[in-house]
């Protein structure tokens, strides 16, 4: 049996474990004494053979000891021999180094001088070449051969280039330049001819001979010069079928919305023709060839396009047709001072709009090979009728909002006889209501003709437009206002509030309750009342639309960044791109998987400075505190302080009347009447104008809840409506307390009469707050308890733990009133 010695080189050797593991591997038939006896045999074999290799081992070691000195003493002498031969080689290098630098300068210096005389000997061969080719070029022109004329000026190009500017060969730059014109001359007839015939053999020829000398704009121009004439006269053919009148320049401008598709659809055709065609005649060259016929065309009906689409989109309202004229001169002011632009102009102006951008989208289509900067340059032709429009898009938007804010019926109130204040109010409010819902639809369809007109590279002009004729709008709101104050009676010149003298008041008591308006009903009073409430539902109204309006604009703005920005910034990238090839617009752009070009990506690519701008807005909008309307946002606001105040006003105009006189009632000074017979000194029962106040007070919940009703039918929750009607309740009720408490400190003088007199009418109004749910101010409450304890005894009441409680100024004014030393 073999001993595994592995187990005993483990750290964790356990020899019991080991022992156990043995015992239980011995074969069944062998007795565990002797498998034990064996294994300790075997294991003392072992450990003697291991200590005698080791012995063996050691010996062999020791004997190996000197010899591996003697090696290292002699490695560590020939390490000092190798580095001392190292140490000379270095310094032969050194020295080498110094003399070859000078040989290799010197080396360098020929090689200059060498090459500079290959160079003028190469100089010199084309000076002397240029000289036989300028003599002899007469000669190649003579024998019309026209590539090998070509070929001849190209050479004396480049030996012209090779010379560079020497003053003998100055005439010779000069003869180039009249021979290449002279060639080009010879070469129009023929290429002219080829396009037109459709000769592909001659015209690449031809195209090969305008290349080698450097014409490739004079082909373009051949090119082109061909096929405008044909496209012109597709042009004109509108003016052919159109009678022109002493009146108008065109009669109808029906037959040009349904003249353009046409013309367009005949110019895509053709355009497609020669693209297929330039192909096979000029594959290097068709992807630009096509697209600048298309940029030379609408340059040359650029103008007249204009004009037709300025006189088409005037016919489409009867003013302006009658008169011939169209929107650029009611912008430009030619017109009579009562003619405005309408929607209609801006309308048609897009329909237009419209049918050029689906040829648009087919031309980009046709042209999806050409290189971008090429298809962007198209396309803005294509679109260059419109730009003199949209340049004044936000003059034409300001002219057709406030024509049509104008026509809203917003007229302000008029003071009706007496009994139809009440209707002129309603009817007011409800004109005010509606107007609001007719002015966000006017807005709400302005930001739609700005996407569709430019795409929305007018939105910094359309939120000018917009913010201004909102404020247009809410200041003719304020104007209505202040007429509806006269009808409520609030304003300054027609308070319900008089002087005595105005309104006839005597001395007798109760003659406060007259004034100016005693000849209304009560009937017509809370007609007034609930018509100044629904103004608080205008208030509401416009608040919540102009604030949906704004979401809805910041919206429509934070989709324009995003769509705008892949379009403009993506196609410039596509262009620095197609720049940093070198390829002078041959280079290619694929417009697989593109989206169509954005007609605003059109415009802001080739105008950096408004695209910045633009660009900047569009930034700011992503800001939560951004306002889109930023002036008409702080007069909403404005609005609706307003509103409050006019309606607090008038919900206080009846209570400020009744209180007017309070502090000067002769009740308050009056004295005791002698009787023989034991009569109270003062009335029981509280006076006319507390419970007249108290009345109306109690009356007013029963006006605010239809106020209340009509909130809550809208978004408003009914929780919230009803906290609305309860804080205008609380605001009047504490308005009248403070009108009440500011009278009593108007009086003078107070006998204890008026005193308990007093007492009674303040412990009415403060049963009347309780029974609102309103909290008695300390001023009242300190005001009834001084007035009801007998004059005798308040000064001990001050001095009281009850006198802790009162509101101390106003316990001094009473005992001043009443006459009583605190001293």
């Amino acid at each position: 049996m073999m001993v595994d010695l592995g187990p005993f080189s483990d750290e964790k050797f356990d020899p019991k474990k080991w022992i156990n593991s043995a015992c239980q591997n011995r074969h069944p038939q062998d007795s565990l004494d002797n498998h034990l006896v064996d294994l300790e045999m075997k294991l003392q074999i072992v450990s003697e053979e291991i200590a005698a290799s080791l012995e063996e081992q050691s010996a062999s070691a020791l004997l190996r000891v000197p010899r591996a000195t003697r090696d290292v003493v002699r490695l560590r002498d020939d390490a000092v021999s190798l580095r001392a031969s190292v140490s000379g080689i270095l310094q032969k290098l050194k020295k080498a180094e110094g003399s070859s630098a000078e040989s290799i300068a010197a080396l360098a210096k020929v090689d200059t001088v060498k090459q500079r005389m290959e160079a003028t000997y190469e100089t010199l061969q084309d000076a002397a070449g240029l000289t036989q080719l300028s003599s002899t070029v007469e000669d190649v022109f003579a024998s019309g051969d026209l590539p090998r004329a070509a070929e001849t000026l190209a050479n004396m190009r480049h030996c012209l280039s090779a010379v560079g500017e020497v003053a003998e060969f100055a005439n010779v730059r000069k003869q180039l330049e009249v021979l290449e014109d002279r060639l080009d001359s010879m070469v129009q007839p023929r290429i002219t001819d080829a396009i037109s015939n459709r000769k592909i053999d001659v015209a690449q020829d031809m195209r090969g001979i305008l290349i080698r000398i450097r014409r490739f704009k004079s082909l373009e121009a051949h090119y082109t010069k061909v096929h405008l004439k044909s496209i012109k006269q597709l042009w004109d053919d509108f003016e052919a079928k159109q009678p022109i009148n002493e009146s108008q320049s065109y009669s109808s401008t029906i037959s040009f919305f349904s003249w353009l598709p046409n013309f367009y659809d005949e110019l895509l055709l053709y355009l497609e023709q020669e693209w297929k065609w330039c192909m096979v005649a000029f594959p290097e060259d068709y992807k630009s060839l096509v697209p600048k016929l298309l940029i030379e065309t609408m340059v040359t009906v650029g103008s007249s396009f204009v004009s037709r689409i300025n006189f088409a989109v005037g016919d489409v309202v009867p003013e302006t047709k009658a008169l011939a004229k169209g929107i650029l001169d009611i912008l430009s002011g030619d017109m009579p001072k009562n003619t405005k632009i309408q929607s209609k102009h801006l309308e048609a102006l897009i329909e237009l709009h419209n049918m050029t951008g689906t040829f648009a989208r087919n031309i980009q289509h046709l042209f999806s090979d050409s290189n971008l900067g090429v298809l962007m340059e198209t396309l803005k032709a294509v679109y260059s009728p419109y730009e003199s429009f949209k340049q004044r898009y936000g003059q034409m938007e300001r002219g057709i909002l406030s024509s049509e804010i104008a026509g809203v019926d917003l007229r302000g109130a008029v003071t009706r006889g007496v009994g139809a204040q009440g209707i002129e109010l309603s009817e007011t409010v409800r004109r005010m209501e509606e107007s609001i819902t007719q002015v966000i639809v006017l807005l709400e369809e302005t930001v739609e003709r700005c996407i569709n007109f430019t795409g929305g590279s007018e939105a910094d002009e359309l939120l000018l437009a917009l913010d201004d004729v909102m404020l247009q709008y809410i200041s003719t709101l304020q104007e209505t206002l202040k007429s509806l104050r006269v009808v409520c009676g609030v304003d300054h010149n027609g308070d319900w509030v008089g002087s005595k003298k105005e309104i006839g008041l005597d001395k007798r008591e109760g003659s406060q309750n007259m004034r100016k308006g005693d000849l209304i009903s009560n009937e017509e009073e809370w007609s007034i009342v609930q018509g100044a409430l629904q103004i608080l539902t205008v208030a509401d109204c416009l608040t919540s639309r102009s604030s949906v309006f704004e979401a809805s604009l910041r919206a429509t703005l934070a989709r324009l960044s995003t769509s705008l920005s892949l379009s403009v910034f993506g196609s410039s990238l596509d262009q620095n791109q197609s720049h940093m090839t070198g390829d002078n617009g041959s280079g290619e752009v694929s417009l697989g998987g593109r989206a169509a070009l954005d007609v605003a990506a059109v415009r802001l690519v080739g105008v950096p400075e408004k695209a910045r701008k633009l660009f900047n807005l569009l930034d700011q909008s992503k800001d939560p505190r951004f306002h889109a309307l930023t002036h008409a946002s702080q007069r909403v606001a404005a609005f609706s302080d307003t509103v409050n105040e006019l309606v607090y006003d008038v919900l206080i105009s009846k209570v400020r009347q009744r209180l007017s006189d309070v502090s000067r009632l002769p009740i308050w000074s009056s004295v005791e009447e002698q009787s023989a017979f034991p009569l109270p000194t003062f009335s029981s029962y509280p006076q006319s104008y507390v419970t007249s106040v108290g009345e109306y007070l109690l009356t007013l919940p029963q006006q605010l809840e239809p106020l209340a009703e009509g909130i809550s039918n809208s978004d408003t929750t009914n929780d919230e409506a009803q906290f609305f009607a309860t804080e205008w309740m609380f605001k009047v009720a504490e308005g009248a307390t403070a009108l009440y408490m500011e009278q009593l400190r108007g009086i003078h003088y107070i006998t204890d009469r008026g005193s308990q007199q007093l007492s009674v009418d303040i412990e009415y109004l403060s049963n009347v707050l309780s029974a609102l749910s309103m909290p008695i101010p300390p001023v009242l409450a300190t005001f009834h308890t001084c007035l009801s304890t007998p004059r005798d005894q308040l000064k001990d009441l001050l001095k009281s733990d009850l006198g802790n409680q009162l509101d101390v100024p106003t316990a001094n004014f009473v005992c001043k009133i009443r006459r009583v030393d605190l001293d």
